[in-house]
């Protein structure tokens, strides 16, 4: 298990603790995640993709889904009383993390080698 900090900046963020469980996969990262919420009787599971959609089948979260929540989240502060120069640069960031992700998907996908361990 490994604990995760880079989140830690108020008092909300400073009750969370995010745990990386188990050990990494065959590419490096962690597949599963608990939040705990002070005295830990909140918890949330998070769930990755383990393995290969065309081996494992499909078993877990894409890093694209969670960044899809928060950037549900942010246009909707945008729209309301909460817009802010900050929440529209995050936004902004996270709109071209998932460009990005996107990319390397259809590229994966065009050579054929998209949901296997084939680079």
């Amino acid at each position: 298990m490994r604990k995760i900090e880079t989140h830690k900046v108020n008092e909300l963020n400073e009750a969370l603790t995010i745990t990386a469980v188990g050990a990494p996969g065959a590419g490096g990262a962690n597949h599963h995640y608990t939040i705990t919420l002070g005295d830990q009787s909140v918890r949330w599971y998070i769930d990755f993709q383990d393995g290969p959609i065309k081996e494992a089948g499909p078993n877990g979260l894409t890093h694209e889904a969670l960044i899809a929540i928060v950037i549900d989240r942010l246009r909707s502060f945008q729209a309301g009383p909460f817009s802010s120069r900050e929440n529209a640069i995050a936004l902004t960031k996270l709109e071209e993390a998932t460009h990005w992700l996107h990319h390397r998907t259809r590229d994966r996908m065009l050579r054929g080698v998209e949901g296997t361990t084939s680079m």
